[in-house]
């Protein structure tokens, strides 16, 4: 029960003015799902349809949310029940829990949305003492009488009463015991008479009263029990979960009881109109002879396939298969059907829209398309990106047994498997030589790049989803579980200890699921994906499962680029990524990082000109970085020909690419101690000092370090600009952009802007090429979205950094608060999702809504995109669609999961909602 407010607004809460909290079955229908929920709204639609439904009434989610707020029913529901009861006893021929001829009814949930097994249901309600001998003679049959009592007892019992589940179990196991028999439809009426004796002694002692013998009272505690079962544990886990609200509040479905435990010519079954699994089209489901609903889903016996129905009763199941062929064109979708059989009377309890694997809902779009049931536009809205990106990354097979020795975060999906290295050196040298790798680190950094690329998959035991090892490995398409905190990484002895104290040594092998977090000892087999192959142009569509699957997300993918408005682009820092951008569906670059250019090989280069101490030593670093920037940009602008890219110039802090400050400090101290000190050392030890922020992502970096370093954005611009020249006198196409980050104010944004318009005409002097080179800047800072305006004067175009915006609005370091306390604001229901994870509407997604509304009052052929994580998010870019963006950019793997929720998010003005 919710706690009780303050009697005076119960009072006032409680008693709605004509509000109507109860309809029966024959008022309603599939549109009422928010005030009768899902399994009102398709029984009320059921019965309009002229199908068998045992006749009943609902309570609507009105009455449930008043009497959660309230912490009493409404004062008029009492009234609406009665008069609604008094109609179906009449209907019926039987009053409720009547000695000599009883109606019984079933009390059940009924939520909008899905959530089986969530939330609380009682069957039987109206049985007593006294009715279950009334019951008995109607039905005659004794045993199934008492079989009903004891259920009622137990159901009631544990769900109303809160009494442990287990005592009855036992009990039942113990009757089974002492009559030597294995399942409780062996057991006589004699035997489940002392089986009622037995729970309704339990219910005393346990709920402290005695089982109520008045059925109006049984049925009162059982709606106050489904309704008190919406705040339970286990529902607010799973609405958190499926990302459902928690104010929706659950509808109460009063339905008269049909029987399929009257013996062998009644049972009870579950049904689909296709395969869940597959999609394909068939008899799908699960049948149980001499049974009540709940023993089919509880596994106490097992069950038959659906197709078997039709040698046991042949006219219920060519009526069962009529009425799902009428419910599948109804509802034109897959649809999960619950349905009793009463001494060969087909009833139908329940249908929904029917819950489905990734690969189903692909298929079954586009089989309904092809049955003209449904259009090119919602089938779009039958299938999702989430989906999509699981049919995408390969799976390790479920059945295989290895040992699993930890969990982290999920933060990148597929499988990997390889032998653990623990430095990016070693990953690089083992894999040129042809072993398969999987990186492990305490955290990763910038320097472990090439190490990244060349393992299979990165573990890390710190981290989140947003950390650098969890960005970059979803930027490469590469698996990555972060943040195994149970797993002790120790770098220097090559060596991981897992719980259990099993030491893992370099060399050997473990298998890492990105999607599901688990780290296992040993290889665990793999499922490549055939969707992958499909977009990377290695496979086609054809004759067998996995071709059809493919054919089935090709033609979905092309609704979708015909749908959609917004452009997808990729986040791609090489020719190498850009090119599979490409075959992914890229229509450009949105961000290309130029930082990513300076490691490796260059990262002397780059030390020298933060050591220089001379203008001539800065320019000569310069000069020496020009050429290799150059070809940088000449090999992206070969592979994008034709398309924009967008250049950011260099964002991080410069001490990025210095060495540690302790490493560092130890090397020296060492040197010093054996006299004969490093004199590069020592003044690489004086700039890592100079250089030391407390926090760097708030300090020297993006236009800052351009406006203090003389030369180094002008270098950048150069190399743009030249490259650009040479595609385009080479007859190439080369549409650069370049993007200032990290601007707060539109001053910082003019000065950069004026020296780079001075090189570009520099450069178009020197090579006789006319270049068009859109100059731009991120918008990651809140002042720079609250003075858009201003800033749009100095831009052509915006993009979104939200990774930054989101860390600037909520006070956040994304490398460090997933793994403190997000956790806990998850729980608590603080964060539905994490806000890194998908945009927060509310506070960083009004920034970005108004930083496009002012840009383009200032500049209204600005251009819009978004280059954080969110532009490969599906919900981010429903949001991104909405306020009128131009285009997302994502990661090459999650091109084709933009493309898909672009062309939803362009079709959804239906306002179709499956879920």
């Amino acid at each position: 029960m919710s706690e009780n407010k303050d009697p005076h607004v119960a009072q006032q809460s409680n008693s709605v003015e004509g509000v109507k909290f109860v309809y029966d079955f024959t008022e309603g229908n599939r549109d009422l799902k928010d005030l009768l929920g899902g399994k009102g709204a398709n029984l009320a639609e059921m019965t309009n349809l002229g199908l068998p439904v045992p006749p009943g009434f609902t309570i609507t989610t009105e009455a449930c949310k008043t009497y959660l707020d309230s912490g009493d029913e409404p004062a008029a529901l009492r009234d609406e029940v009665s008069a609604h009861l008094a109609a179906l006893e009449e209907a019926m021929g039987k009053k409720l829990g009547q000695a000599d001829n009883p109606l019984l009814v079933s009390v059940r949930s009924g939520a909008k949305f899905s959530m089986p097994g969530m939330m609380d249901t009682v069957l039987n309600i109206g049985l007593s003492d006294k009715s279950v001998q009334g019951l008995a003679k109607q039905a005659g049959d004794e045993r199934f009488a008492w079989d009903s009592y004891r259920r009622l007892i137990q159901m009631f019992g544990k769900t109303v009463l809160g009494v442990e589940g287990e005592l009855f179990e036992d009990a039942l196991d113990a009757a089974k015991t002492a009559k030597k028999v294995t399942v409780d439809t062996e057991l006589e009426a004699a035997d489940l008479k002392k089986l009622v004796t037995k729970f309704k002694k339990i219910v005393k002692t346990e709920a402290g009263r005695d089982f109520p013998q008045d059925p109006r009272e049984q049925m009162d505690l059982a709606i106050h029990a489904v309704f008190d079962s919406w705040n339970t544990d286990r529902a607010k886990l799973y609405r958190r979960q499926e990302r459902i609200p928690g104010d929706l509040g659950t509808a109460v479905n009063i339905c008269s009881m049909v029987f399929g435990n009257l013996g062998p010519d009644s049972g009870t079954g579950v049904a689909f109109t296709r395969d869940p699994a597959s999609g394909h089209q068939g008899v799908y489901g699960d049948y149980l002879q001499n049974a009540q609903g709940e023993d089919v889903v509880a596994g106490i016996r097992n069950t038959v396939p659906l197709a078997e129905l039709e040698q046991i009763d042949k006219k219920s199941y060519d009526q069962l298969m009529q009425i799902m062929e009428t419910l599948e064109n109804h509802y034109k979708d897959l649809c999960d059907i619950e349905f009793t059989i009463e001494r060969g009377q087909l009833w139908m309890l329940q249908t929904r829209v029917g819950k489905r694997t990734a690969g189903a809902a692909f298929r079954i779009a586009t089989q309904l398309v092809d049955q003209g049931l449904i259009d090119e536009a919602e089938a779009l809205q039958r299938v999702t990106g989430a989906q999509l990106a699981q049919l995408m990354f390969p799976r390790f097979d479920e059945e295989a047994k290895v040992a699993q020795v930890g969990r982290g975060i999920a933060a990148s999906p597929g499988a990997a498997v390889g032998k653990a290295v623990f430095d990016s050196y070693t990953a690089v040298k083992w894999s040129r030589s042809g072993e398969k790798v999987i990186l492990v680190r305490r955290e990763t950094n910038p320097d472990d790049l090439d190490g990244m690329i060349a393992a299979e998959g990165i573990l890390t035991s710190r981290g989140g989803k947003t950390s650098h090892a969890a960005v970059v490995a979803r930027g490469m398409g590469k698996t990555c579980v972060c943040g195994a905190e149970e797993l002790e990484v120790d770098t220097k002895r090559r060596r991981m200890t897992v719980p259990g104290g099993h030491v893992v040594e370099e060399g050997d092998l473990i298998s890492i699921d990105g999607s599901s977090g688990k780290v296992y000892l040993g290889e665990v087999p793999v499922v490549p994906s055939p969707v992958v192959e499909y977009f990377e142009g290695r496979m086609h569509a054809g004759a067998n499962d996995a071709d059809e699957l493919v054919e089935a997300v090709h033609r979905i993918m092309a609704f979708a680029d015909r749908k959609r408005r917004l452009r997808v682009r990729a986040n791609a820092d090489n020719a190498e990524d850009a090119m599979r951008a490409r075959r992914f569906g890229a229509q450009g670059i949105g961000l290309c990082r130029t930082e990513h250019m300076f490691l490796g090989d260059r990262r002397e280069l780059v030390e020298r000109l933060i050591l220089a101490d001379t203008d001539t030593e800065r320019e000569d670093s310069l000069k020496a970085l020009l050429p290799l920037q150059k070809q940088d940009f000449v090999e992206l602008f070969s592979a994008m020909d034709g398309l924009p890219v967008t250049v950011r110039l260099l964002d991080p802090p410069l001490h990025e690419f210095l060495p540690d400050i302790t490493e560092l400090s130890v090397r020296v101290a060492l040197a010093e101690s054996r006299k004969d000190p490093h004199e590069n050392e020592l003044r690489l030890l004086q700039a890592v000092h100079r250089l030391h922020e407390q926090n760097p992502m708030l300090g020297l970096r993006g236009v800052r370090l351009g406006l203090v370093i003389p030369g180094l954005f002008t270098m950048q611009v150069r190399a743009i600009a030249e490259a650009a020249a040479e595609r385009k006198n080479a007859k190439g196409d080369p549409r650069a952009e370049i993007m200032i980050p990290l601007v707060g104010t539109v001053q910082e944004l003019e000065i950069v802007r004026e020296e780079a318009d001075q090189v570009i005409a520099e450069v178009e002097a020197a090579t006789g090429t006319q270049l068009k080179l859109a100059i731009g800047t991120m918008i990651e800072l809140p002042r720079a979205a609250l003075t858009a305006g201003q800033i749009a004067e100095a831009a052509e175009f915006f993009s979104f950094g939200t990774n930054d915006l989101t860390q600037t609005v909520w006070g956040f370091s994304r490398d460090d608060v997933e793994a403190s306390f997000f956790t806990a604001y998850l729980e608590k229901g603080i964060f539905g999702v994490s806000p890194f994870e998908t945009i927060d509407r509310d506070g960083v997604g009004a920034l970005v809504k108004s930083a496009v509304e002012a840009g383009r009052a200032t500049r209204p052929d600005l251009k819009l995109g978004v280059c954080g994580e969110h532009g490969g998010d599906p919900e981010s870019v429903h949001f991104f669609h909405e306020v009128g963006l131009d285009y997302v950019s994502c990661s090459p793997f999650r091109i084709p999961v933009a493309r898909l929720e672009a062309g939803r998010a362009a079709s959804s003005s239906a306002g179709s909602d499956h879920r």
